[in-house]
């Protein structure tokens, strides 16, 4: 029986993350390191909130089994980087109903095996770009996007995959602009993206100034 750090577990959430009634996981760690992370604590060694087995969790969930059926919803792994979990995941995807929906929040920057452990698994990926320019990408995230775009070639690649992929693009101050957001989705739609959340950060009143 596996185990997992998460750092919340947020249940009735209705067509935020996934269509229907969703409970979002969210996982501790993640390869990126985000200027205006909006869970930070999944990066602090004193984040998570507990450490939950595969069973423990499945039974949690199974309390609104009712709800995820009667709306085509439910549960949606995020964190931090839900994608290092691929192992949990599947094991926890064996043990829940398997009419449930299972929706992912991701980066991309993972390893490849991880992806393809949870192909099979999953209903609705929810994937945060942030920017297709590779520097914007590194002052904002403190990674290279390179294994981002090769893993989202390689999901594009498997049939049907882009009816079931929304890509996040945010206009995120002092990094990029909203030019550099078109520039993002024009590159993505050649790509084979057809699904798009396009929004605002907001950034907390301290970052206010630009960052160099």
């Amino acid at each position: 029986m596996l185990q997992a750090p998460v750092i919340g577990i947020s249940r009735h959430r209705l067509s935020v993350d996934g269509e229907g009634v969703t409970t979002l996981v969210a996982f501790h760690g993640c390869p990126l390191r985000c200027r205006y992370c909006l869970n930070a604590q999944c990066q602090r060694p004193d984040g998570i909130l507990r450490v939950v087995t595969t069973n423990e969790l499945a039974e949690e969930l199974a309390v609104d089994n009712l709800y995820f059926l009667a709306t085509g919803g439910g549960v949606t792994f995020g964190g931090g980087e839900p994608c290092l979990r691929s192992a949990f995941i599947e094991e926890l995807v064996s043990l829940i109903d398997k009419r449930w929906h299972i929706n992912i929040e991701t980066s991309l920057h993972v390893e490849r095996h991880h992806l393809e452990r949870l192909l099979p698994l999953v209903h609705q990926w929810i994937v945060d770009i942030k920017d297709v320019n590779p520097v914007i990408y590194h002052r904002y995230t403190g990674q290279d996007n390179a294994l981002v775009f090769e893993n989202l070639e390689w999901l594009l690649s498997h049939e049907d995959i882009a009816d079931h992929l929304l890509v996040r693009l945010p206009h995120i101050p002092h990094y990029n602009t909203d030019a550099d957001v078109q520039v993002s989705r024009s590159r993505l739609e050649k790509m084979g993206v057809a699904h798009f959340d396009e929004f605002n950060y907001i950034t907390p009143k301290k970052d206010k100034k630009t960052t160099k």
